[in-house]
């Protein structure tokens, strides 16, 4: 490519880069006095005192001293004409001289033309500037962005209460010097280069516009590759339209590259600059920027010929455009550094002028007004009443959906005219008394802040009703209705002093903005109505369009789109996963921990690690156990996959996917404590890292997109695998098994778990080019678990300690969560102060949570109250939230407080000094107590870190317990971790992460449990002994026995307790399905309860619960209480030698109603089994060699709640002698995954594996049927093979149901 074109674009650039510079810099003189050698004559006002115009400069003392209105009102201003545009600093004022006149607030206006005038504002917000506090002191205020225009308008907001409105004024500044070409809308300026094509790497393009239409091209240039570049006003947007070297994409193909700013054709300045390096661009308007990567594929931006500014000439057709054209004024257009309007009016050779362009801006002398109030607003418009027909334009700009737009009392009694906006719609309803004469609808969204424009014309008994230039059709009703000409318009609304029909609203008065009005074709002045001289009005803004557009920028979060009203946006969060005024709040929980904390139990999740942050949620798997809670992530191939044919020429490489972004992983895995990802490498002549000093043939990419040479087992930097780190490798001289490049197949699997390089992005395999070379690889799902963030907490024990981190940073939208406890009364949990704003969150009194905080519009105050005390020491939960919507604070679930955020005023929250947490800077009113889990709009607060280095605060705080005890159910016991607590669930005949998981088996017949009561035993792996005997040596003062059970079968016996003496507890079903509890206390006395209710054999499930508390003896059935007995005192209770559940096998003196029930025993399904602190059931399924349980017949574990209205008696029994897991030889691939080429050994192997497996079936079978006649020896333990690790054996065990393949228990 010409060199000459890039050397071109560099000095263009260098110099646009000084002239950008030499732009925004500051003019370090730029403040001279610019009011004080004006005449009289450039000053006006409102009214005078005088009558007359009064000079108002800066320290007058002649004349009245200054200037004051004839009323001191809020209607009042006064205004002064600098000459000339100029570029305005800053301001000054003073009351009048030697009076008791003042202005203490005031606002400013500014215009080039004293029409159309525009507010200053900072912060988005209309500014009010502070005023005086006596006549003569000088208050002067420095403009935060300087001001370029010609005129200046002060507004008096309030003055001294015993005076009047007094004025003084001055502006400061400089002259503003500028060139200014004006396009007439069939006009533009042709740049057109030295050379054929214009090449560039860089571009900076800058200019201001104003215009009063919403569409046109402010430039455009292309090339013929397809390279593009146009920026344009679409509907009062500015959309760019940048494509680099993309023949697809063509000019208006496709949506624009980036859309910028809103309501731009109103008839003032607006900044625009565009940045490019390469692909990368800021765009910027105004204030708002916009950062974006362009389409295509070459970094150079190629431009044939020319660039046009102001429209896009058609070649060879003069005065054709392809789009429409510009219409207004720009004004220091600069290209590249090139002043292209300077080149124009100097007529240089490189410019070329297509129809008429002037180098002045021409204003039109259009006044707008502004319906300020929805209940007060109205104008008021004389018309000349009875003439045939009526004839009525405007044009209106809002964004509320209903507003009356103008309602008029037609002469000769021919009804009442009402145009209305309903929905967004455009109503047009002439009606008499209650009669409606004609009606017409159109349009739709007019409500959209864009200019519309509305003509309603009555001739000859016809109707027409136009919207935008687009005539609707004639309302087909109103033939023969005649129409004449009311002598009064309202406009906006109907004033409040009304009692006739002369002005009617059946909506809400109108909110928005009007212009061009014309009545009878007749303009109307409406700078006469400001001046009291045609009409009357009320709560209007005369001379401006105030309206702002609330969605710019968009503060609704997270893709949250925005609407709006005249006062107010509104955000929706659907499809957002957030919620809240201002999308911020996050659905979803942070982590699998807040899940389980919650009460959850394993399953799919979405977790969203940063909360209110920018990150989205990530949709995980939670499997919440006992010990630990894991979180695990699937990526798109976790299939064993095999390689061949790479080599480091042709590599392999395989990227994975986890469904969501680098950034949300990141985050889940900072959270977390540990995590781990399996990583396993079959090869067959295939190696691996070529330890042990080659370069690796196989690598993996991790999560900043790194290449790490170890594998599973191996630390960082380690070049090895983990039978390197066992010296158990294949080859001893090798750190990988298959490095020893073996002709047969062998593996290295391992555990990678250094979180800061996981989660695997990719794998890169080299060596399996040669030979009978082969691979195959798996990489498992990332899985972690713990949380760092929910349990970091700190105990404060001195008032005068705190925490300080950084100054929070949330200017529009802050949250803060945490919990807490404490006994204090009163303390301040955290406090960060500014200037003036400031927030502080504090317990203020035992049952009273206070949120202050100061944005600079003055502190306010929310408070939640507790109907119980907060300082109980036990854990509460707190949220406090500010949005440019609302402020709110949430404690517990108490009923929250809210406050909505003003529209006026200050609402960037600036906070500078330190935040201090546990206290305030001044070491006074510090909390004690606990602080945890601590979240700053998501970001969590390392307070364990920071109290380590801290006095007076402690790492940690215990008692999880004492809030948290509840969630563990059915006998569970709540136990401390130093990160939260466990349910113990020992003592519970439930188990599962809260104790609430039914541990129940089937019953066959003949089936017995036995439980003696005898020594000490562990129940549970992992804890002491002691803590878990259950043994008894006397009889028990109280006796609590519960279980559940489904059966067909009657009789049945359920439950037996055996004595020391031959007495016996008995709960068995009789013949006819009646719940029985036989109650054997001596030879001679036997209590028998019968429940009769209904018959319990009835394939439906059954709670029994039985209790007897000294001599006082209880039975429920189904949670109702059934039966309520006192025994004796004579009756002795005995020692308690063993329970039975089924069939009962030892020699007892059974009475002939057990020993009926005990023909069979029990067949059918028992969940639940508890006595006392002891699990019969749980205990023979779960620890049946360690405790003391003797299980006979066959018990197969399962669910009793999916046996249900099934066939319990029917107990399927499937053998099988084959390996459900699939594992064959450890050194090679699974079967199926990875197949060997020769299908004639395959096809062999499997009918020897076939035959095995007849064989072993058989031998089975025959093993069973000799086991079922030998009852009386005990049951093993549930087998695995070795390598299933104990979370796979508990979910093949909830796989395990009646109706699918049971794993039996035999004698």
């Amino acid at each position: 490519m010409d060199s000459v074109p890039r050397l071109t674009s560099v000095l263009t650039l260098l110099f646009s880069g000084l002239w950008h510079l030499g732009l925004t810099a500051t003019n370090y003189n730029c403040d001279d006095p610019l009011a004080s050698l004006l005449s009289p004559m450039a000053f006006s006002s409102s009214s005078d005192l005088t009558g007359t115009p009064s000079p108002a400069q800066l320290n007058l003392r002649v004349g009245t001293g200054g200037w004051s209105p004839a009323d001191s009102n809020a209607q009042q201003w006064l205004q002064m004409d600098l000459g000339n545009r100029v570029e305005i600093t800053a301001v000054a004022t003073q009351g009048r001289y030697g009076s008791s006149d003042w202005v203490t607030s005031y606002s400013l206006m500014f215009s080039d033309t004293g029409r159309n005038w525009k507010q200053y504002k900072q912060e988005d917000s209309i500014w009010t500037f502070a005023g005086n506090t006596n006549a003569d002191s000088v208050v002067h205020h420095k403009l935060l962005h300087s001001v370029r225009a010609r005129f200046v308008r002060f507004v008096p907001l309030a003055w001294n209460p015993s005076g009047k409105i007094g004025m003084r004024v001055e502006v400061y500044g400089c002259s503003y010097k500028s060139d200014v070409a004006d396009f007439d809308g069939r006009s533009s300026l042709l740049y057109r280069f030295n050379q054929k094509l214009m090449s560039t790497l860089k571009d900076v393009i800058s200019l201001k516009f104003k215009s009063m239409q919403g569409d046109g091209v402010l430039f455009h240039g292309e090339g013929q590759r397809g390279d593009h570049i146009t920026l344009e006003l679409q509907k009062g947007r500015l959309a760019l339209y940048l494509n680099l070297d993309d023949s697809k994409a063509r000019l208006g193909s496709g949506p624009p590259s980036a859309t910028l700013g809103s309501l731009l054709d109103d008839q003032h300045w607006h900044s625009v600059l565009m940045e490019r390096v390469g692909k990368q661009v800021n765009f910027t308007v105004d204030k708002h920027t916009q950062h974006f990567r362009t389409t295509g594929e070459a970094d150079a931006l190629d431009i044939d010929y020319e660039l046009s500014f102001g429209g896009i000439p058609v070649p060879g057709k003069p005065g054709t455009f392809l789009k429409k054209n510009f219409h207004g004024c720009i004004e220091n257009l600069y290209y590249n550094g090139v002043n292209i309007i300077d080149l124009a009016k100097r007529r240089k050779h490189q410019i070329y002028t297509v129809g008429n362009v002037t180098f002045s801006c021409s204003e039109p002398q259009i006044v707008p007004i502004t319906f300020v109030n929805s209940g007060g607003s109205y104008l008021l418009l004389p018309g000349t009443p009875q003439i045939d027909g009526l004839s009525v334009s405007f044009q209106f700009r809002t964004w509320n959906k209903d507003g009356l737009l103008l309602s008029t009392e037609l002469s000769e009694g021919s009804g009442t005219l009402l145009l209305s906006l309903e929905g967004g719609i455009l109503r047009l309803v002439i009606g008499k008394m209650t009669e409606r004469l004609a009606e017409i609808l159109t349009g739709s969204n007019l409500n959209d802040g864009l200019w519309h424009s509305v003509s309603i014309n009555a001739r000859r008994n016809r109707i027409t009703l136009t919207l935008d230039n687009d005539a609707t059709s004639p309302a087909q009703d109103t033939t023969w209705v005649q129409i004449y000409s009311g002598k009064s318009y309202y406009f906006g609304g109907c004033p409040d002093n009304l009692t006739d029909s002369q002005c009617l609203n059946p909506i809400k008065a109108f909110q928005g903005c009007m212009r061009l009005i014309f009545i009878d074709n007749q303009p109307k002045d409406l700078i006469s109505v400001q001046q009291g001289s045609l009409g009357n009005f009320s709560d209007l803004h005369i001379d401006l369009c105030s309206i702002k557009d609330r969605c710019l920028p968009n503060f609704c979060e997270h893709g949250g789109s925005c609407s709006q009203s005249w006062t107010a946006f509104y955000c929706n969060c659907s499809d957002t996963s957030y919620t809240g005024a201002t999308c911020h709040n996050p659905i979803y929980e942070q982590s699998c921990e807040v899940y389980r904390h919650q009460g959850n139990t394993a399953g799919f999740f979405r977790i969203d690690s940063d909360g209110s942050g920018p990150l989205g949620p990530l949709q995980v798997f939670c499997n919440i156990t006992e010990d630990k809670i894991w979180t695990s992530v699937q990526h798109n191939n976790t299939e064993l996959t095999r390689v061949r044919g790479a080599n480091p020429e042709k590599p392999y490489a395989m990227a994975l996917d986890y469904g969501g972004s680098m950034e949300q992983l990141e985050a889940m895995i900072d959270r977390s404590e540990h995590c781990e990802q399996e990583v396993a490498y079959h090869c067959r002549r295939s190696r691996l890292l070529n330890t042990p000093d080659g370069a690796p043939f196989t690598w993996w990419l991790g999560r900043s997109r790194e290449r790490h040479p170890y594998w599973g087992g191996a630390p960082p930097g380690v070049q090895q695998c983990e039978c390197g780190l066992d010296e158990s490798c294949l080859d001893v001289r090798r750190f990988c098994n298959c490095d020893a490049d073996k002709d047969e197949w062998a593996n290295d699997t391992g555990l990678l778990s250094f979180k800061d390089h996981l989660p695997v992005t990719q794998i890169v395999i080299t060596d399996t080019g040669r030979s009978n070379s082969e691979a195959a690889w798996r990489i498992g799902p990332l899985r972690c678990y713990g949380d760092r963030h929910f349990w970091n907490a700190v105990s404060f024990y001195t008032e005068a300690s705190y925490l300080h981190f950084p100054p929070f940073h949330a200017e529009f939208s802050a949250d803060i969560s945490f919990f807490f406890k404490t006994t204090a009364l009163s303390g301040v949990f955290l406090e960060n102060l500014g200037i003036k704003d400031f927030i502080r969150l504090e317990i203020s009194s035992p049952s009273e949570i206070t949120f202050a905080m100061d944005v600079g519009n003055g502190p306010i105050e929310l408070v939640v109250q507790s109907p119980s005390p907060l300082n109980d020491n036990q854990w509460h939960y707190v949220r406090a939230e500010r949005n440019l919507k609302e402020t709110s604070l949430q404690v517990d679930s108490l009923p929250s407080s809210t406050r909505e955020t003003s529209d006026e005023g200050h609402f960037r929250l600036q906070l500078t000094s330190q935040l201090f947490v546990g206290g305030t800077s001044s070491r006074q009113k510090g909390f004690l107590g606990c602080i945890r889990s601590l979240h700053l709009n998501g970001q969590r607060l390392d307070l364990e870190e920071k109290a380590k280095f801290t006095s007076g605060v402690r790492p940690g705080c215990p008692g999880h317990c004492s809030s948290y005890g509840s969630i563990c159910h059915n006998g569970g016991k709540c136990v401390e971790k130093p990160s939260g607590y466990f349910c113990d669930c020992t003592n519970s005949p439930y188990e599962g992460p809260f104790c609430k998981k039914e541990v129940s088996a089937v019953f066959e017949a003949g089936t017995s449990v036995t439980y003696t009561f005898q020594d000490p035993y562990p129940v549970t792996k992992n804890i002491s002994l002691s803590s878990s005997a259950i043994y008894t040596d006397s009889a028990p003062s109280k006796e609590n026995i519960a279980f559940s059970f489904v059966t067909a079968q009657a009789p049945s016996l359920l439950f037996f307790i055996n004595s020391s003496s031959q007495d016996f507890l008995a709960v068995l079903l009789c013949k006819n399905g009646s719940l029985q509890v036989r109650y054997q206390l001596s030879k001679e006395e036997t209590h028998v309860f019968t429940i009769d209710v209904e018959n319990f054999a009835n394939r439906r499930m059954h709670h029994v619960k039985i209790n007897r508390e000294g001599r006082e003896f209880t039975i429920q059935v189904d949670r109702q209480l059934r039966l309520s007995y006192n025994f004796s005192p004579e009756v002795e209770f005995r020692v308690i030698r063993s329970l039975t559940l089924g069939k009962v096998t030892e020699s007892h003196r059974l009475d002939s109603e057990v020993v009926k029930a005990n023909s069979l025993g029990f067949v059918g399904c028992m969940s639940s089994v508890q006595y006392n602190h002891a699990a019969p059931l749980k205990a023979a399924l779960r620890h049946a060699t360690a405790a003391p349980v003797t299980v006979q017949g066959t018990l197969t574990e399962s669910s009793c709640g999916s046996m249900v209205d099934s066939d319990v008696n029917a107990v399927t029994t499937v053998h099988s002698s084959s390996d459900p897991f699939g594992k064959s030889d450890e050194r090679e691939p699974l079967t199926n995954a990875v197949r060997s080429d020769s299908a004639v050994i395959g096809g062999v192997i499997a009918v020897v594996i076939f035959i095995i497996f007849c064989v072993v079936g058989i031998m089975t079978r025959l093993l069973y049927q000799h086991k079922q006649s030998q009852r009386a020896n005990q049951m093993k333990e549930k087998e695995y093979p070795e390598n299933l690790d104990s979370s796979f054996r508990n979910d093949i065990d909830l796989q395990n149901t009646v109706s699918e393949c049971k794993r039996e228990y035999f004698i």
